[in-house]
């Protein structure tokens, strides 16, 4: 079976069908690097890490380019409240962005092209765009002339006539159509500015994108993606920029991840509800971040909703407690015998529908789903409380086998034992529990069961089960906070 993508222009799952046999060119939009990025941010950054993964583990070699817009009007309008140079700004943020990418355990991208280093080349496709009659100067300022691109429209789908009746705002009267849009423009009193043909002045927004995907990648690419908030104007305008210069297909599919919601609202500054990826991962975990993105499918809508982080917090703790007693089994029993022949072909089985899933459109929703029916096949062997000489083998098997299929989303990558102390640790903040207090409460309990005062012991464990504590007599992690159905 081959790869299926949805393709956002034709609105289909299509074939995938590379430019160059065994090559793939991704190009991904970026951060404009003015503040901390949202979590919003990161989901095309966490879906598009696993799907140039699959693509590699599927045998092609990917050339992945993730760009930093580093100017633009927020750095700017920046820069000035701070009494610094616009660089200043971009510099801090691209160095705390790529904190939080590290965070994450993300795979470095090939190439982060920033639109500073590409001013040569952005100045000469616009002056390509303009040799082929499909741009024009006024007063310094270039503008693309998109009547003279009869294919506009055919990624959005929007009409001319539709946009112009929907039309609220004053445009500039010396445009040639509304809805021209700027390559270059002068730059006002204080503002960075390079010298071009028209004058001294900056970018457009939309011409970046096309000028470094011509430069790194060509004329034509296979896949492009971001949110599907750059659908318009965005990659239309990039679609009608890379088309006017080279006259060549400028991307033959376009790969759009939806939005995030919490609850019932979009997340937006004007909502009060946006929150930065970095308070997400100190106040929980990046493990909780991208588990949680890659639980629904990247094409619809996810809510992040507290019981949403609360259930993705319980599978990871039930995932990680499994891979712990895997590690303790490998490490403590001899192997003497193969591993569990009923087990091994359970993984076998999920690794060919890991395959069908990612295949279908990178469905990672059923892609994690038989991540956790793996782990309940293992805990089903109950090995935690027998030690057979098949167990070894079964535990080391397991263990591959998460690492394998785990690293395609920077999975489970992590020391369990370390990852389910901090995960308590988070839930023991969450619910205001003093751990103090239920280490007291713990200490007291094994004196009690010690002296056999059995009755004493249980009371204890009940004070325990009401602060939200549940012991696991016997395991090498000898209690746990619940967080409720999992």
């Amino acid at each position: 079976m081959s790869i299926k993508l949805y393709n956002t222009q034709s609105q289909k799952k299509e074939d995938f069908k590379p430019l160059e046999q065994g090559k793939v060119k991704i190009y991904l939009c970026g951060p404009t690097v003015y503040d901390f990025l949202h979590i919003g941010n990161f989901r095309g950054a966490i879906t598009f890490n696993l799907i140039r993964n699959w693509f590699e583990k599927s045998g092609y070699d990917v050339t992945f380019v993730y760009n930093y817009t580093d100017v633009d009007d927020k750095i700017i309008k920046r820069s000035i409240e701070e009494g610094v140079d616009s660089n200043v700004i971009s510099e801090r943020y691209i160095a705390e962005f790529e904190k939080d990418f590290k965070r994450l355990g993300l795979k470095k991208h090939d190439h982060n092209p920033r639109v500073t280093d590409f001013i040569p080349q952005i100045i000469s496709l616009i002056q390509r765009i303009i040799d082929n009659n499909k741009a024009y100067v006024i007063d310094g300022e270039v503008f693309y002339q998109i009547e003279a691109y009869e294919k506009y429209g055919q990624l959005s789908k929007k009409k001319l006539d539709e946009l112009e009746a929907g039309q609220r705002v004053e445009v500039d009267t010396r445009k040639k159509s509304p809805f021209d849009f700027v390559l270059w423009k002068p730059s006002k009193e204080g503002e960075p500015y390079w010298d071009s043909p028209w004058g001294k002045g900056r970018p457009g927004w939309h011409i970046e994108c096309s000028a470094m995907i011509n430069s790194l990648l060509g004329d034509t690419i296979d896949i492009h993606g971001g949110g599907i908030d750059l659908i318009f104007p965005h990659h239309e305008n990039e679609m009608a920029q890379g088309e006017g210069a080279t006259n060549c297909t400028y991307c033959n599919y376009w790969v759009h991840n939806n939005f995030i919601n919490f609850g019932d609202q979009k997340m937006s500054k004007s909502l009060g509800n946006v929150v930065k990826a970095r308070d997400f991962m100190n106040k929980y975990h990046p493990e909780i971040l991208k588990y949680l993105f890659l639980s629904a499918h990247y094409r619809s809508q996810l809510s992040v909703t507290d019981d949403k982080i609360n259930q993705t917090v319980g599978a990871l703790k039930r995932i990680y407690a499994a891979l712990e007693i895997a590690h303790i089994i490998n490490h403590e029993v001899e192997q003497t015998a193969e591993a569990d022949g009923a087990f091994v072909k359970t993984l076998n089985s999920l690794t060919s529908k890991i395959k069908k899933a990612l295949d279908d459109d990178f469905n990672t929703a059923e892609y994690i789903s038989y991540l956790f029916e793996a782990t309940r096949a293992f805990n089903a062997l109950k090995i935690a409380t027998k030690r057979k000489p098949t167990h070894k083998a079964t535990a080391q098997a397991f263990i591959n086998w998460m690492k394998e299929q785990g690293e395609l989303g920077a999975l489970f990558e992590e020391n369990p034992t370390q990852i389910l102390d901090e995960l308590d640790e988070m839930l023991l903040k969450e619910k205001q529990i003093d751990k103090r207090e239920v280490l007291n409460l713990i200490s007291e309990r094994e004196k009690a069961r010690t002296d056999k005062d059995w009755g004493k012991a249980d009371e204890l464990k009940s004070q325990l089960a009401a602060l939200g504590i549940e012991l696991r007599d016997g395991m090498k992690r000898s209690w746990e906070v619940k967080i409720g159905a999992e």
